[in-house]
């Protein structure tokens, strides 16, 4: 078989399978006689590892999507493929813009990883696309997302919480408890966790204003840019697929990160508002904002440290000293 690996560090946190194990889960998926033509590492993505994988007699290759070690998986980001594969059936409102599972293994019986074989989205990443659009055609994409996102959060769930679990009967108890396991995460790393659990303590002080949400909708988690496809040859930005939905849990919709890459910039994006609606600037949703945000913020400086950066570490102390100072 033909095999393209990215090329990464020793210790670098996605780890790649060797072509003996691709080809064994592909026998698994697919049967005994599969032969791999070809697999070739995608580097877009920062947590799984991600290879378009060509199967002798399939018409179309496949994308095998394999988790991190467990032991390398933190306490907030627990068997995120699981919770990906947990939350289909409350999505079809998106199904068309969705690969289709083709196969999904939890056993450990082939590798020591849980992956998942998923079809091949037509389009090409948006990263790669958009910026071939003049400006002035950007905001139809984003009208696009807002109404993806405007979609996704009507659907109601039966908890609060990840897809998988655990589950909370308020919104109160899940943001409290996904902020006590990132500052337990950061402790693990060696990094100061303070700032976090300050925003745990007065987010369980205030459960009140938190619990005015008391219908948990469904939240992409990671619905933008990175993990969207583009119609290849459309006149304008047209949105034809999506992917990596790992991260979606049960909450507040204003908590989820589709909504904070909306407000991070004044430009082109503010489109989104238009199909998606107005945003709830009353006091106390602009104070439940700032709580989302500070979740956000752990997040990301977990993620920064996973990918070696420093500096961005760094400034996610300074961004979360304000924030603490208006939630306070």
């Amino acid at each position: 078989m033909e095999f393209r690996p990215v090329e990464r560090a020793a210790g670098a946190f996605q780890q790649p399978l060797t072509t003996e194990e691709i080809e064994a889960v592909c026998r698994r998926a697919f049967g005994a006689e599969t032969r791999v033509v070809s697999a070739v590492e995608l580097g877009g993505g920062m947590y799984n590892t991600t290879y378009r994988v060509v199967v002798a007699g399939q018409e179309r290759p496949v994308i095998l999507r394999v988790a991190p070690v467990p032991e390398r998986q933190f306490r907030s980001e627990r068997q995120l493929m699981r919770n990906e594969y947990a939350v289909l059936p409350h999505l079809t409102v998106i199904a068309p813009l969705l690969p289709r599972v083709i196969a999904a293994d939890w056993s450990h019986d082939v590798i020591g990883r849980d992956w998942m074989i998923q079809s091949h989205l037509d389009g090409v990443p948006a990263p790669e696309r958009l910026g071939t659009y003049p400006r002035t055609l950007w905001p139809g994409f984003f009208r696009q997302m807002g109404a993806i996102a405007k979609r996704v959060h009507a659907v109601r769930g039966p908890h609060f919480g990840p897809v998988n679990g655990p589950a909370y009967d308020t919104w109160s108890a899940a943001l409290v408890a996904s902020l006590k396991d990132i500052a337990a995460d950061l402790d693990s790393v060696g990094l100061d966790a303070s700032d976090v659990r300050k925003v745990a303590a007065v987010a369980a002080q205030e459960s009140a204003v938190l619990d005015e949400v008391a219908e948990p909708r469904c939240l992409g988690g990671d619905i933008w840019t990175v993990n969207t496809m583009l119609d290849v040859s459309a006149p304008e930005p047209t949105i034809t697929g999506l992917f990596d939905m790992d991260r979606v849990w049960w909450g507040a919709p204003e908590a989820d990160w589709t909504i904070r890459m909306a407000m991070a910039k004044q430009d082109e994006r503010t489109a989104f508002w238009e199909t998606y609606g107005p945003r709830d600037e009353s006091e106390r949703g602009v104070w439940r904002s700032r709580i989302y945000e500070a979740r956000n913020l752990g997040a990301i400086r977990l993620e920064r440290h996973r990918l070696g950066n420093a500096e961005g570490v760094r400034d996610s102390y300074l961004s979360f000293g304000q924030i603490l100072g208006a939630v306070a």
